[in-house]
């Protein structure tokens, strides 16, 4: 349990929280080797090439972690609440201490193996020359992954890869997720703390989505837009599991919800895919768009949970295409209905639990999240 109250994200084995495109860090790290590698060649000739990897390696490694939140989780948190002012001091502070820590890891590392006839005291020493060039490597990694984190894993990906650098058509599907009641939230308790609010919401779709293999790709006003590639989303019904997991994950905080902002988020989702045309667009500043129906349909699938009655909702093209749905939940015809800017009526489906899956032989965790489904629905023309 973190400061917050929050629980600290599993991943899909149950361990801790482990990034999306694991290549990626891997990637990072093989680069933090290297800059280790260079600096043995320019600075330190005549030491083996393999001590240079091994402190590289290892700074690299602890920073990563730091960064990550993997180590000192509480001392990170801390830093980035503190004023802008005393943030960027506070903030180089901790990646000085983390090079430190991890230069004499690699030191230790190295004299073990005896890959330096340096004594253990001079090994694990940090010199000005040595922090000064991990710094600078640092910085620019820390750089990388700050993009990579400010538009998404995916979209970072495939903007360095140029893939959608001509427009490419392709099928996806698309999860709206509305958090409800965010209008209200902020006439009560102000702008900045809705901003907080929305953000922690936000924040806790994070590890069921990665889990999933979804991207959040974008953040429209209190709604998150995920996306799938059609067989990805389709295989073991990853995109409707995702829904549920996002409750699941919701409900079992629901304690530390309301210690923190009063209440617990309450959310609408609408599932749709279809084919669209996907393409990086603007100059100044570049982004992945998606054009097409599917995009248009989802949004106007959302907005029918209030009139209907109901926090989940998919599409019956996008549910024909499941081979099964997750266990322990069903879909509910709702009929059709006429769409704004559509010509044919498009059938809809809600999905939720069975009753099987909310008998109390289940964890805990489950039939909590089952209770919460039942007050969405009946809750859903709130906003």
């Amino acid at each position: 349990m973190s400061r917050t109250g929050f629980r600290r994200a599993p991943d899909a084995t149950g361990g801790m929280m482990l990034p999306q495109h694991r290549w990626f860090w891997a990637v990072i790290l093989l680069a933090c080797a290297g800059a280790g590698l260079v600096y043995n060649f320019v600075f330190a000739d005549g030491t083996s090439p393999l001590a240079g990897l091994a402190y590289g390696f290892c700074i690299g490694a602890t920073a990563l972690a730091f960064d990550r939140g993997l180590i000192l989780a509480g001392l990170q948190a801390r830093i980035r609440r503190l004023p802008a002012s005393v943030f960027v001091p506070a903030a180089e502070l901790a990646y000085v201490a983390m090079i430190v820590a991890g230069n004499a890891l690699g030191g230790l590392v190295v004299w073990a193996f005896g890959l330096t006839p340096d004594p253990l005291a001079e090994a694990v020493r940090t010199t000005p020359r040595v922090l000064t060039y991990a710094l600078a490597v640092s910085a620019l990694l820390v750089f990388v992954i700050r993009m990579r984190d400010l538009i998404g894993a995916e979209v970072f990906i495939n903007l360095m890869a140029g893939r959608y650098h001509r427009p490419v058509e392709e099928e996806r599907i698309f999860l709206f997720l509305d958090v409800m009641g965010s209008t209200a939230f902020a006439e009560t308790h102000g702008d900045l703390r809705a901003q907080e609010y929305l953000a922690a919401v936000f924040a806790a779709l994070a590890e069921p989505v990665r889990r999933n293999a979804g991207s959040i790709d974008d953040y429209i006003g209190d709604m998150a837009m995920v996306t799938w590639p059609m067989k990805r989303g389709l295989h073991k019904a990853r995109c409707v599991t995702c829904v549920f997991d996002v409750l699941d994950r919701i409900e079992r905080d629901a304690e530390a919800w309301r210690a923190r902002f009063g209440t617990v988020p309450r959310l609408r989702a609408a599932l749709h895919g279809g084919p669209i045309v996907t393409a990086e667009v603007g100059i100044d500043r570049h982004k992945i768009a998606y054009f097409g129906d599917a995009v248009n349909v989802t949004a106007r699938i959302e907005a029918l949970c209030r009139p209907l009655g109901t926090s989940i909702l998919i599409s019956q093209d996008l549910l024909d295409r499941l081979t099964a749905l997750p266990p322990g939940i069903r879909a509910r015809s709702l009929g059709a209905h006429a769409l704004r800017g559509r010509g044919q009526p498009l059938a809809i489906a809600t999905l939720e639990r069975t009753a099987e899956a909310a008998t109390p032989a289940l964890p805990r965790a489950e039939t909590r999240a089952d209770a919460i489904v039942a007050p969405l629905r009946t809750a859903a023309g709130q906003r």
